[in-house]
């Protein structure tokens, strides 16, 4: 496995794998790599002959106040649980490589990232798609992998590969979850015993929606509600959003129909989680 730190040795050796016929597997991370990025790992494994995982925490992603200084880090147990996995390439680059100066230039995909983490966390999406059209820009045509958990993200990117015309085929991967229904995440890490005990709530919220919409609901703001109910009756959680729409777009339609996604964020204790499913409302 070879551990790379900059743009253009990842460009030559990605360039060098597509010479010899190979198809390139993109799986970006910010690193504490756990049980659901090997699982992104996995299928670009299944489905890719050669594997890259980019690790970096991305400061342009992170607004005032938000948690970069204390963003779980372990460079040592990413390199070999990627090794494990059978990773090929691990692009581990330096802040000053990723932005060696002041960013002038940002991507912004309007619509799409306006709502739900756009509209908590102010010029999120923009970092997300900076850095991402970076990715893309210095490893080529490949398939890139990104998790359903950060479901928004996921629709971003798939705008942002296509607008811009990179020659990447984003491909959405089922959350992974505790068995008690948490999704898996590296901020996981942070909670205490207490609050992990309470996080699950999130997914009892979402369940509690897809149950409403099963049972007859198609008021978009009802179910919503629903949701919100759940999550405001755990003593540790403090509601961001919970929201029931439209999968495609993520649009709120007051009546909602064909496939549907339900999200909810919320705060436990000081660690902030998200989480979504889809559904049906036929």
């Amino acid at each position: 496995m070879q551990v790379i730190e900059t743009l253009e040795e990842l460009a030559r050796a990605l360039d060098k794998e597509r010479a010899s016929g190979r198809q390139v597997g993109l799986v970006p991370t910010m690193g504490a790599l756990h049980a659901g990025h090997l699982a992104l790992v996995e299928r670009a494994r299944a489905e890719c002959d050669v594997v890259v995982v980019t690790v970096f925490v991305n400061p342009l992603q992170f607004g005032p106040g938000e948690d970069l200084a204390t963003y779980p880090r372990d460079e040592a147990g990413d390199i070999e649980a990627a090794r494990r996995a059978g990773v090929d390439h691990v692009f581990l680059p330096p802040v000053e490589e990723m932005y060696p100066g002041p960013v002038l230039t940002s991507v912004r995909v309007s619509g799409l990232a306006d709502g739900l983490e756009g509209a908590s966390r102010a010029g999120h999406f923009e970092g997300v798609a900076t850095v991402v059209a970076k990715l893309f820009a210095a490893v080529g045509r490949c398939r890139a992998y990104f998790g359903e958990k950060d479901y928004q993200q996921l629709l971003v990117v798939r705008r942002l590969a296509a607008d811009l015309s990179f020659p990447v085929e984003v491909v959405g991967c089922e959350t992974v979850r505790e068995g008690d229904g948490l999704a898996l995440s590296s901020r996981n890490a942070r909670l205490t015993p207490e609050e992990r005990a309470a996080a699950p709530v999130l997914y009892r919220a979402m369940q509690a929606g897809r149950s409403a919409i099963g049972a007859g609901e198609r008021r978009s703001r009802r179910v919503a509600a629903v949701m919100a109910e759940v999550v405001g009756a755990e003593p540790l959680a403090r509601l961001d959003y919970a929201a029931a729409v439209d999968a495609s777009d993520l649009t709120g339609p007051a009546v909602l129909a064909g496939d549907v996604r339900l999200l909810v964020a919320a705060r436990i204790g000081s660690t902030r989680l998200i989480d979504n499913i889809g559904t049906t409302a036929p």
